[in-house]
């Protein structure tokens, strides 16, 4: 029986790594995009209850798990005080958020490494909506390997 949500995601990661389940494989049983559901399983959204008892069958989970993986969580695991500037906030509760489901996919694509901030390349335009202009933003880092020594 699990007592909270963090105990489910240590459930959750250990039988993705014990099965050799990649989080796009994940993603294609549950239903949605790879980046939602690796923050999903990560502890950062809420599961309908058709794509918990998926994810619960293909990990081979308790049935325990539904119940939390259906509850709503409490955002943002990084540890540390938040900007008070509102639009550095936002990016902020990105990075909270979805933060370690980046580190996750990148590892999963790259291997051991990091994204550079050195060899960076940022573009921010005005994306017009109908219900509201966008921001867009894309971001492109090196991939930078650790090496052995």
């Amino acid at each position: 029986m699990y007592a909270s949500r963090t105990d489910v995601t240590r459930a959750l990661v250990t039988a993705r790594v014990e099965k050799g389940v990649s989080w796009a494989e994940i993603a294609a049983v549950v239903g949605r995009s790879k980046e939602w559901t690796t923050a999903a399983c990560l502890g950062q959204m809420a599961f309908e209850p058709h794509e918990a008892q998926a994810l619960i069958a293909l990990l081979g989970l308790q049935a325990g798990a539904q119940p939390w993986l259906c509850s709503i969580p409490s955002k943002g695991t990084l540890e540390g005080g938040a900007p008070s500037d509102p639009l550095i906030y936002r990016w902020y509760e990105i990075v909270s958020v979805y933060g370690p489901a980046i580190k996750e996919l990148i590892h999963e694509e790259f291997g051991d490494g990091i994204m550079s901030a050195i060899d960076f390349r940022m573009h921010i335009e005005r994306e017009p909506d109908p219900a509201g202009d966008r921001v867009n933003v894309r971001i492109s880092g090196k991939f930078l390997p650790y090496k052995p020594f």
